[in-house]
């Protein structure tokens, strides 16, 4: 009888399951690995595909490079070579980041993809979140994975407001706070109504409603200030599940039932993506420190 090869069998994860829909904007592979010895975590980037070209006569214009971050510091980042003229760039090159094994539980990668222009423009054009909670670093070995590239969050302006928040956690007390503080470009939702508002402020666990606390009413006004704090009971081992929605609701005079402008979610992966889940992983890391951006308000 003749041997089996296993070569002949092996999956390359990396190349599994190529299929991109319309509007796609890029597929990034990367691979983790973290020594504990030494408090070292590995990122090797490997390569994108199917990025999208500046120039509609020209399907390769697109001179791709990647600033890799270990958020919540924005400030410090590692920067890819610039792949020229190639929508679907190799790189396989190697980052390091010195971080404890307990500090890296509250750390999330962030590889932000641009294009380098003719006019040596850095042009955005989408970014991988990857919170490191989500992977087992007890088997000490290298993984690769890949994840389809979002847009950033920031190119996107709302077109019924945006609101301004801190929050914060302190895991000796149990308790998370919300201060709500400002919103600005609010968008009626009836326009026969007076623009008066006020802010819902709605813990939940798995996606259940836990505890909602509302702000006065800020009277006529598109950009008022509430400017009122909130705080809720929350336990650290249920910080994985949990999130927080905060509605801009417009109060109706004389008719029955308020009528919602726009909400924003921020929570874990499981919930929130882009800025909403920067903010709320800024927060985990940031412990006690309160913690404010602003949001783009969503229609509901």
């Amino acid at each position: 009888l003749g041997e089996i090869n296993p070569e002949l069998y092996k999956v390359n994860d990396e190349d599994y399951e190529e299929v991109f829909v319309d509007g796609h904007i890029g597929r990034l592979w990367f691979a983790i690995e973290y020594q504990q010895e030494s408090e070292r975590l590995l990122v090797s980037l490997i390569k994108i595909k199917n990025l999208p070209s500046r120039n509609t006569s020209n399907s390769h214009a697109c001179d791709p490079f990647v600033k890799v971050f270990l958020l919540p510091d924005e400030r410090r980042h590692l920067t890819s070579k610039c792949k020229k003229k190639t929508t679907s760039p190799k790189y396989d090159e190697q980052f390091v980041f010195q971080v404890s094994f307990r500090e890296m539980q509250k750390r999330t990668l962030r590889f932000s993809v641009f294009d380098l222009d003719r006019n040596k423009r850095h042009m955005p054009i989408g970014h991988v979140l990857f919170s490191l909670r989500e992977h087992n670093f007890e088997e000490n070995e290298r993984t690769v994975v890949w994840r389809d590239m979002e847009k950033e969050v920031t190119e996107v302006s709302s077109e019924v407001g945006e609101i301004s928040f801190s929050i914060s956690f302190n895991s000796q007390l149990e308790r998370l706070g919300v201060v709500v503080l400002d919103a600005r470009n609010l968008k009626a939702a009836d326009n026969s109504q007076p623009l008066d508002t006020y802010a819902k402020v709605t813990l939940l666990v798995q996606s259940k409603v836990v505890k909602t606390k509302k702000t006065a009413t800020a009277k006529h006004s598109a950009s008022p200030r509430y400017n009122e704090s909130f705080y809720y009971r929350a336990l650290p081992t249920s910080m994985d599940t949990s999130s927080l929605s905060i509605t801009i609701v417009q109060q109706m005079h004389g008719v029955k039932g308020d009528k919602t402008i726009g909400r924003v979610v921020v929570g874990p992966y499981m919930y929130a993506r882009g800025k909403e889940l920067e903010h709320w992983n800024q927060m985990l890391a940031r412990e006690k420190e309160p913690v404010k951006q602003w949001h783009s308000l969503s229609v509901m």
